[in-house]
């Protein structure tokens, strides 16, 4: 994602304090949102009939809304985690966000449901989605 993030024409400004910027979004998006929605997915999509599942996925719900409150209060009132524009952190937030699409955890929140309403509606992520979602459906 760095390497794409880099050479994309809506590469973040250049410089040490951008790219450590670019740098931290993307951690923060697979190491401090991620873990946390995979914990409720995992539960949701294998494990919703099983009895510890029923107990544990509140207390899963509560850890991942907190996350994405501090996520929701970072990103603000900007368009775009790099204020606005779209960038490969973007990319990257949006495509652990988008695994709990089937729930209402992070669209229950305003700026998220905006934020995840607005990175899949531009083309290029279109283009790209279709792209490899393709692959799965010419396998299915």
């Amino acid at each position: 994602m760095l390497y794409i993030g880099e050479r994309s024409e809506n590469a973040p400004a250049k410089g040490f304090r951008c790219a450590l910027r670019a740098t931290q979004w993307l951690i923060a998006a697979l190491n401090s949102i991620e873990p946390f929605v995979m914990n409720v997915a995992l539960i949701d999509l294998f494990y919703a009939n099983e009895e510890w599942a029923k107990l544990r996925r509140p207390g899963a719900v509560e850890f991942v809304q907190r996350r994405l409150s501090a996520l929701s209060k970072s990103l603000g009132d900007k368009p775009y985690l790099d204020r606005d524009r779209f960038t490969a952190d973007d990319l990257m937030m949006t495509t652990v966000l988008r695994i709990l699409k089937d729930t209402d955890i992070v669209t229950s929140e305003k700026r998220l449901a905006a934020y995840v309403g607005r990175c899949p509606a531009r083309p290029a992520f279109k283009r790209a989605f279709d792209a490899q979602i393709g692959d799965f459906r010419e396998a299915a």
